[in-house]
C-alpha cells in the first residue's frame, strides 16, 4: 500500500483590512464627508462632477461599500422593506407584482428583503422581523395580529401594511376582495346556462386564504337560484386530476370555477384526456388571466385580476415612512373582471 505524503499544513492568508471611508477620502484627497455625501447620492451639499468622479474611483479601486447598518445609525432608521416570505406558492401573478413593487422601492432608496419565516405567525412572527429593525414591513394580513402590529412599531418600523380580505388594528391595509372573484367566475358560468357548478379548493397548504372566500363567494353568486355549488379538493398534481376527471360524470357536473388558471389548465387537460369535450360536457373558467391560458385550445375563461401598481404601493409606504403618527389608510386594491373565451 502507497502512503501519499501528506503536505505541511500552509499558514492561513492574513486577513485583508476592509476598506474605510477614510481610505478612500485619503486616496481622492477629500474629506471623510464629501465621500459620504457622494456615495449616498445626497444632494444637500454641491460637489463638482470631477470630485464625485475621484470618489468613486477611489471605492472601486479600493473595494469599498457603505455600511448599511452605519449609515441607518446616522438617519434614525434603516431602509429595509420587509416583505416574510409567502407561506403559499407565489404563482406568476404574485412574482410579477413583486418585482415591479421591488423596482419601485428601489427608485426610492429602499431594499426590500424577504424573510424565511415559515411556520411563524401573529407575535412570534412579528418579533422576527422586528430583530431586523426594518422601517416598514409588508405582509399577508392573515400573518399578523394587532399585538405583532404594536412590536413591529415598538421596534422602530415606521410603516406597516398589510395585504388580504381583512384590516389588521394598527395597520394600513391593502384589502384584496377574494370572495369577489369567485362571485364573478360562477356568475359567469351561471349565466351561461349551466347550473351544477364544482368549484376548485386546492390541497396545497397556505392557499386557503383564498380559496375559502373565493369558494363562499361562488355560493353567494347562486344563492336564491336553481344551480347548485359542490367544493372539488383538488392536489396541483396530474393524477389527482386524473382521478378527478375519471369520476366527473358520478358528480353530475356541467361547469367548473377551478381556482386559477394553473388548476384550470391542469384539470382541463385531465378531463380531455379522460374524453371530455370542452365546453359541452364541462364549462371551465379560472382566474389571473395568465398568457399561457390564451394559447390553449379552447382558449381558457379566466378572471382578470388588477393587483395595485408597485409604484402606488411604494409610494403608499413611503408616504407612511414619512409620517408614522397618521391614520391608518384602507384600500381596496383588487379589481376582477371576468374575461369570455371558448372553454365556457
Amino acid at each position: 500500500m502507497v502512503q501519499i505524503p501528506k503536505p505541511p499544513a500552509a499558514e492561513p492568508p492574513a486577513p485583508r483590512s476592509v476598506p474605510t471611508s477614510a481610505d478612500v477620502a485619503r486616496l481622492a484627497g477629500v474629506s471623510r464627508a464629501t465621500v459620504s455625501y457622494v456615495l449616498n447620492d445626497s444632494g444637500a451639499v454641491r460637489i463638482s462632477e470631477p470630485t464625485r468622479r475621484r470618489v468613486r474611483e477611489a471605492a472601486r479601486e479600493l473595494g469599498y461599500v457603505p455600511h448599511a447598518a452605519a449609515r441607518s445609525l446616522r438617519a434614525g432608521h434603516s431602509r429595509m422593506v420587509l416583505m416574510p416570505a409567502p407561506s403559499f406558492p407565489a404563482g406568476p401573478l404574485y412574482s410579477r407584482f413583486l418585482s415591479e413593487l421591488q423596482w419601485a422601492l428601489a427608485r426610492l432608496d429602499y431594499t426590500v428583503v424577504q424573510y424565511g419565516s415559515v411556520g411563524l405567525r401573529g407575535y412570534e412572527a412579528a418579533r422576527a422581523w422586528a430583530e431586523l429593525r426594518p422601517v416598514a414591513v409588508l405582509v399577508p394580513s392573515a400573518d399578523l395580529d394587532p399585538q405583532g402590529v404594536d412590536v413591529l412599531k415598538r421596534s422602530g418600523a415606521r410603516a406597516v401594511v398589510t395585504l388580504g380580505p381583512e384590516a389588521v388594528e394598527g395597520a394600513h391595509a391593502l384589502l384584496t376582495d377574494q370572495e369577489g372573484v369567485g362571485h364573478g367566475a360562477a356568475r359567469h358560468l351561471y349565466d351561461r346556462g349551466r347550473r351544477a357548478l364544482g368549484v376548485v379548493v386546492p390541497a396545497e397548504a397556505g392557499l386557503d386564504v383564498f380559496a375559502a372566500p373565493r369558494l363562499a363567494g361562488a355560493h353567494r353568486a347562486v344563492n336564491g337560484t336553481d344551480a347548485t355549488v359542490t367544493a372539488l379538493p383538488l392536489a396541483y398534481d396530474e393524477r389527482d386530476a386524473g382521478r378527478l376527471a375519471a369520476r366527473w360524470g358520478s358528480l353530475g357536473l356541467d361547469a367548473v370555477f377551478a381556482y386559477n388558471d394553473e388548476y384550470a389548465m391542469l384539470l382541463m387537460r385531465a378531463l380531455q384526456d379522460a374524453g371530455l369535450d370542452i365546453p359541452a360536457d364541462a364549462a371551465v373558467i379560472g382566474a389571473d388571466d395568465l398568457m399561457l391560458g390564451r394559447l390553449l385550445r379552447p382558449r381558457l375563461s379566466t378572471v382578470h385580476l388588477e393587483l395595485p401598481a408597485g409604484r402606488d404601493l411604494a409610494a403608499l409606504l413611503d408616504r407612511a415612512v414619512h409620517d408614522p403618527g397618521a391614520a391608518p389608510e384602507r384600500h381596496t386594491v383588487l379589481g376582477a373582471t371576468v374575461v369570455h373565451r371558448e372553454s365556457s
